[in-house]
């Protein structure tokens, strides 16, 4: 009996207890927490590098797209021609290295 009467007294200490408890935990592992936010951190560096070879992949498609399509390279469209279709002339020898 005696230990309900110290607990009612104490209400206010067990509840700041808990409370810093319940506050001490979210911060650290919740879902907003220091474990969520540095996951959430590398996520986005590993994404920003991803966008930034996607950038350099589409600069060189468009840089080999301007060649086929406003003033025709004819450098470029043999190598092409050599690379797809393993085309060469009657004087060259193709290897294949790969």
């Amino acid at each position: 009996m005696k230990f309900f009467q110290i607990l009612i007294a104490k209400k206010i200490f067990f509840f700041q207890i808990f409370l810093i408890l319940y506050i001490g935990i979210n911060l650290i592992g919740g879902e907003r927490g220091l474990v969520s936010y540095s996951k959430k951190n590398n996520y986005e560096k590993s994404l920003s590098i991803k966008n930034i070879e996607l950038k350099k992949k589409l600069e060189t498609i468009e840089y080999k797209n301007t060649l086929l399509s406003k003033s025709i390279d004819l450098d470029f469209l043999d190598i092409l021609y050599r690379e797809k279709f393993k085309f060469g002339t009657k004087d060259e020898i193709l290897i294949k290295i790969r």
